[in-house]
């Protein structure tokens, strides 16, 4: 039977998946790189917050049974994090990453945001959120996979909502920091508010994100 006493999870940032982590572990390490996030993160019951790089883990050799990555593999020096993986993984522990990928809501509204984020902000994304494009298929994973169940992000958002998470993309910063303009309001959100309200008449609509899930088994020493 697979252990459950200690769980890791990096790159925790304000701790919103360790959230239910603790009910299954004896104790939970939560890490991120930066000082500021692990600050914001809300104290839980039998989790450790603590700052340090994914690829130099301050945790025991042999002493983790499940690691625990959220919308975070992709930014990682994967080879100096996997070997950080096999070091802490007891024998027969358990790694999961996963990422969400781009949302739907209705034909109307996606066919405009999808050309925002390809022909308006589409140069401004990192060159990592190919990874995320690509369903995580080719992010590298040295590891036995497990299968696991399809998951899925489901929310009811206003259009407020929407476009407020439109300022949450790096690539809608960047472009305003180097264009010294708004793209989502002067560029996104005159087609936007035309495909919500063309889409029927509701204040709040079903978002769905896809959720792309990697298990493996590290196996350790």
């Amino acid at each position: 039977m697979q252990k459950r006493e200690l769980a890791w999870d990096c790159a925790t940032g304000n701790g919103q998946a360790v959230a239910f982590l603790g009910e299954y572990f004896d104790r939970v390490i939560a890490s991120d790189a930066s000082v500021r996030q692990v600050e914001n993160a809300r104290a839980r019951k039998n989790v450790h917050f603590t700052v340090f790089p994914a690829e130099r883990a301050d945790i025991k050799d042999n002493s983790v049974d499940l690691i625990t990555v959220a919308q975070a593999l992709h930014w990682f020096k994967f080879d100096e994090f996997y070997r950080e993986v096999r070091r802490v993984s007891r024998k027969g522990g358990v790694i999961a990453a996963w990422a969400y990928g781009h949302y739907s809501i209705s034909l109307e509204v996606d066919r405009v945001t999808q050309a925002f984020y390809k022909d308006v902000v589409g140069k401004y994304w990192p060159v990592e959120i190919k990874y995320i494009e690509n369903k995580y298929e080719d992010i590298p994973f040295p590891f036995a996979q497990i299968g696991a169940p399809d998951f899925h992000i489901d929310l009811e958002w206003s259009l407020r909502d929407l476009v407020g998470y439109f300022y949450t993309w790096s690539s809608v910063q960047k472009y305003i920091e180097e264009n010294k303009s708004d793209p989502v309001e002067k560029l996104l959100y005159p087609g936007l508010k035309e495909a919500w309200n063309r889409d029927g008449v509701s204040e709040r609509k079903k978002v769905t994100w896809p959720i792309y899930l990697k298990v493996g088994r590290v196996g350790g020493s």
